[in-house]
């Protein structure tokens, strides 16, 4: 732990980090025209040794944020996580949402595109751009960032299983808009083992999976060096009814299985733990999630330095997105979802979020319309530029509270990691069902708890009263599916299929062998291959995974 003054820590590594990137340009004062300092410790109030308990922003083991000035150099990226019907409505969505001040775009899959089935695939019928974007080939890339160009924006992409194809597509639109794909910034979710563990929506049984995954660490590091390349997700592990710790303690776990599996195909740590990232839930407790992301940064650290000997300070600093929490959004009552998202909103930014999606009011009715989307945008802006929460980093640092449960959460997820290892890691652990049980049984207490009132969600079990439908939800058009459909075949009819045939030949002889198969997919999408051709081929060298037994 750092056994500096804070005037020793502002003359340093602030300083560095002002000359390399300023702070923004607005006053950091309150109401009384008190300036706000960039950083508060225990010196302020009561000496300088308890200083050495906490660490500084921007310094191992990153406890109090991975940058020493924060929100005051950069205020995090606003994604709203979008997509639906068609490639063009989409792109409608994405550019309002640009206009409207989103500094970052997320996109989300129908559940076809997800598990690498074309749009006209029998098991595509009545799933067609109706929980995200429907896309089958390069076309649609194309017609889904018409008119964004991609070296002027961040994209996140919401895919796993099939990552390796939409990421192709994605470098394949960028050399098409001449963009140089070492330009690209944006983050792939790729991360497989919460598939398996909490959302179910894989392809291929877990070690060929595994590979897919550090062929695109690999692909990257040469030829995509700002892609973050796997955005490791505790988020649906919460969602499925994890607690927080748990949600810490699988995330982490996962994240240390993708380390060693690249560590095994020969990539030394120091050049991709940089671009790993994570995902996070944040959900109703404010003062439980804020330690939570502060001892995840802390976890990480010590893990990446201990147990893999990394040397580059990078490469143990956890960055994470994060979501509210949709699992915490009622029916009954859907105005109280906006007070709970910004709740919610909150946490994430006081502990330390890189970016941020806020849920709608409506999602527990329907994909959100552009009004509430807004206001779900507009919740983070108030938050960023009127509340005074980003002027200071980690204001509730030295919180007897806060403090304690960030102890108390490092050392529940450290429990479970250490259980984990004795099964014999992470992939091991998820085969014999151990997540998926502990997951199972606390999501049942919380239920449970409800049920009997012991847990209070208002208008639900406690302040109930009637409630009038919410009025302008977005309605799919039914036609949506018939035209996807039409597109597909008509860029089957256009394009070179001798050149397809070809690509996914060499995609087969790849995937059998032991090269990069990023290469041959990227060739393949290029030739419009569909998604459902390249996972064809590859189900028929990896095969399918079936549900593990967990109980």
């Amino acid at each position: 732990m750092p056994s500096k003054s804070k005037q020793e820590w502002q003359d340093t590594t602030l300083a560095k980090s002002l000359q390399k990137a300023p702070q923004r340009q607005e006053r950091f004062e309150i109401s009384s025209e008190t300036e706000v300092e960039t950083l508060y410790t225990p010196e302020d109030i009561a000496g300088r040794e308890y200083n050495e308990l906490l660490g500084y922003p921007g310094e191992y083991p990153f406890t109090r944020g991975i940058q020493p000035t924060m929100y005051r150099g950069r205020l995090w990226t606003m994604r709203q996580y979008a997509g639906f019907a068609s490639a063009e409505e989409s792109n409608k969505r994405y550019r309002y949402l640009l206009e409207q001040g989103q500094t970052g775009l997320s996109i989300a899959f129908d559940l076809p595109t997800q598990i690498g089935y074309d749009s006209d695939h029998p098991l595509a019928q009545g799933e067609i751009g109706k929980v995200g974007v429907a896309i089958d080939t390069l076309r649609d890339m194309e017609t889904l960032f018409q008119d964004i160009p991609l070296d002027k924006v961040s994209t996140s992409m919401t895919i796993n299983s099939t990552a390796p194809v939409l990421l192709a597509m994605y470098i394949a639109l960028a050399k098409k808009q001449g963009v140089d794909p070492t330009k690209l910034d944006g983050t792939i979710q790729n991360d497989i083992l919460k598939e398996y563990i909490a959302r179910g929506t894989y392809i291929f049984p877990p070690r060929p999976s595994m590979r897919l995954i550090t062929d695109i660490f690999r692909y990257c590091g040469e030829h995509v060096p700002r892609w973050n390349t796997i955005s490791i997700s505790g988020y649906h592990i919460r969602e499925a009814g994890a607690t927080a710790a748990q949600e810490l303690a699988f995330t982490l776990a996962n994240g240390i299985a993708y380390v060693q599996a690249a560590i095994d195909v020969g990539l030394d740590v120091d050049t991709f733990a940089g671009r790993l990232s994570f995902f996070f839930a944040s959900h109703n407790n404010l003062f439980e999630e804020v330690a939570k992301f502060r001892a995840a940064r802390r976890l990480w650290a010590g893990i990446m330095k201990e147990r893999f000997g990394a040397q580059e300070p990078r490469s143990g600093m956890l960055r994470f997105h994060t979501q509210t929490g949709g699992s915490t959004l009622t029916a009954q009552q859907p105005d109280n979802n906006v007070i709970r998202t910004a709740m919610q909103a909150l946490a994430a930014i006081l502990g330390g979020t890189q970016s941020l999606h806020t849920n709608s009011r409506d999602e527990a009715y329907a994909t959100p319309s552009e009004e509430a989307v807004t206001i779900a945008l507009r919740t983070q802006q108030v938050l960023a530029y009127e509340s005074g929460v980003a002027d200071s980093v980690d204001p509730l640092a030295g919180s007897y509270l806060v403090e304690s449960l960030t102890n108390n959460l490092e050392a529940e997820a450290r429990e479970y990691i250490e259980r984990i290892d004795s099964l014999g890691g992470a992939l091991t652990a998820i085969e014999q069902g151990f997540p998926q049980r502990e997951i199972q049984e606390s999501s049942y207490r919380y239920q449970k708890g409800i049920e009997a009132g012991n847990k209070v969600v208002v208008g639900v079990n406690k302040f109930v009263s009637p409630y009038p439908k919410p009025t302008g939800l977005l309605r799919l058009d039914p036609e949506v599916a018939k035209k996807q459909m039409g597109r597909l075949a008509q860029v089957k009819r256009e394009r070179d299929n001798t050149a397809v045939s070809a690509a996914l030949k060499r995609l087969e002889e790849v995937a059998r062998g032991t090269e990069n198969t990023m290469p041959a997919v990227l060739e393949c999408v290029a030739a419009y291959a569909t998604i459902g051709e390249v996972c064809d081929v590859l189900r028929g060298v990896f095969g399918e995974q079936r549900e593990f037994a967990s109980v």
